[in-house]
């Protein structure tokens, strides 16, 4: 029991490390050595971190039909997502996947606060690997700190540099990965063992790792006490009924060392020993005891420690725990509150919404684009002519050849270079197109003319796009 019955250090002056910091607004940061929490919750969290990490580093290596699973293809101008292929024209189901996921941020927030930020953040994945990779060098938290404070020797250059080598090298990795969902990831490997890299390419490894390396290795805690904004915005969509991570004081309180034989309930104590247990295992190095904190990550590290604590003073569990601030008061919470079922409602509204929308979704579009240069010109014939350039999307999966038919104006006519036109799967072909008709047939300056593609061998892929036909208002016969 060594390790749960001390009292909170002070310094020499006598001032606890909080006074320390309130006396200077530029406090020189005090590094946090977080202690190994093993629990349900710490389970829980390695899992998340496991699934995670798989599924970023072994995605881009899987394949579906010869393409890449998941790759954002910029210079093509193409998505293939899980399969689907998508084109700038869908760039409205990319953004409604993108509120989908604030939204359901949004939701798990009002329900049970920061789930995000304490198993699934890439801040909080990755500083646990980091972490577990300076366990395995350096030793446990009293050794770290023990090693930190020790003269610079043979012995700590070593173990420093290993652990920052390794740290690097994990980088760097994570580097190409993030890279590799942008280019296709077995042509970039080919790449860098050949040292043939671009400079873009080059670049946006280096900085992602760069990124990681000092996040997750150096900053730590601060990228989610200075950086991230959404510990500064949560208090917004919390309330009295939103479960999160709190101590009790009703039954905590007073708090106080003693043995685990004395009976504290006639000494007049409550169930907190003052072990700092909670302190010591928190990531970002705040006491839950304080209240909540937009510091806290809800990653319930203090929950494993003190109930594990408290299984050994032989004390009930849950003296933190996940609960709300109106169970804690004594109310009767609510768990299912009109804003929880209307983030629910909305969130389903627009899951099916895309899904009907991907499922319905014509995989063909045209878009035509008139000659700017000239308002129309005359041919030798006497007819007027409008020149167009159509470009031909076709975001199918096979090859097709599609068929270009004009109407609006009564005697136009479509000029092409070929009746049909083959195009590619996920191909985009741009051709030029001449419309041409009598002046007399034409009633106004600007007519609306539409422009249909056909596919010859697939009647679903249809399409029609409009566009303006200008020319001279000739006077009624």
């Amino acid at each position: 029991m060594d390790d749960v019955t001390h009292t909170p250090v002070r310094s020499t002056s006598g001032a606890s490390r909080d006074e320390q910091v309130a006396q200077s607004l530029y406090a020189q940061r005090e590094r946090v050595y977080p202690r190994e929490v093993h629990g349900l919750f710490a389970t829980m969290r390695v899992l998340a971190v496991v699934v995670l990490l798989g599924l970023f580093y072994g995605v881009p290596w899987l394949h579906w039909d010869g393409q890449q699973l998941l790759l954002f293809d910029l210079p093509a101008r193409q998505f293939h997502i899980f399969g689907l292929t998508l084109f700038p024209q869908d760039f409205i189901f990319l953004s409604a996947i993108l509120i989908i996921s604030a939204l359901t941020l949004f939701f798990f927030t009002a329900l049970a606060g920061r789930l995000w930020c304490g198993y699934a953040c890439p801040q909080t994945v990755w500083t646990e690997v980091f972490l577990w990779i300076e366990r395995k060098i350096e030793g446990d938290r009293r050794n770290q700190m023990k090693l930190d404070k020790s003269a610079w020797t043979g012995r700590k250059v070593a173990v420093k540099a290993t652990k920052h080598g390794i740290w690097i090298l994990f980088s760097l990795w994570t580097g190409f990965t993030f890279v590799g969902y942008f280019t296709p990831v077995l042509d970039l490997g080919a790449r860098v063992m050949t040292l043939e890299l671009g400079p873009w390419e080059t670049f946006w490894i280096l900085f992602y790792g760069f990124a990681t390396y000092g996040n997750a290795g150096w900053m730590r805690e601060q990228v989610c006490i200075y950086m991230c904004p959404y510990a500064r915005f949560q208090s917004a969509m919390f309330d009295k009924n939103t479960l999160a991570i709190s101590y009790d004081p009703g039954r905590g309180e007073p708090r106080g060392a003693r043995k685990r034989s004395t009976d504290h309930k006639v000494a007049g104590l409550g169930d907190c020993i003052d072990c700092t247990m909670c302190v010591q295992v928190c990531p970002t190095g705040i006491d839950i005891r304080d209240g909540l904190q937009y510091q806290c990550i809800a990653c319930a590290a203090c929950i494993d420690a003190c109930d594990r604590v408290m299984g050994q003073m032989g004390y009930d569990k849950g003296l933190i725990r996940y609960t709300t601030e109106n169970a804690l008061s004594g109310e009767r919470p609510r768990i299912l509150r009109p804003r929880v079922i209307a983030y629910a409602v909305v969130l389903l509204a627009l899951v099916a919404a895309v899904g009907v929308g991907i499922a319905s979704r014509t995989p063909l579009a045209l878009d035509v684009i008139r000659d700017r240069n000239a308002l129309y010109r005359e041919t030798h014939e006497g007819l007027v002519e409008n020149v167009y350039t159509l470009k031909l999307i076709n975001m199918d999966d096979e090859d097709h050849r599609y068929e270009i038919t004009v109407s609006g104006i009564d005697g136009m006519e479509l000029g092409l270079d070929a009746d049909l036109v083959p195009v590619a799967a996920h191909e985009i072909l741009s051709i030029s197109a001449r419309v041409r008709t009598d002046p007399y047939s034409l009633t106004r300056a600007s007519s609306t003319i539409v422009f249909t593609l056909q596919a010859v061998d697939d009647g679903r892929l249809r399409v029609e796009e409009e566009a303006r036909f200008l020319g001279p208002v000739s006077p009624a016969r």
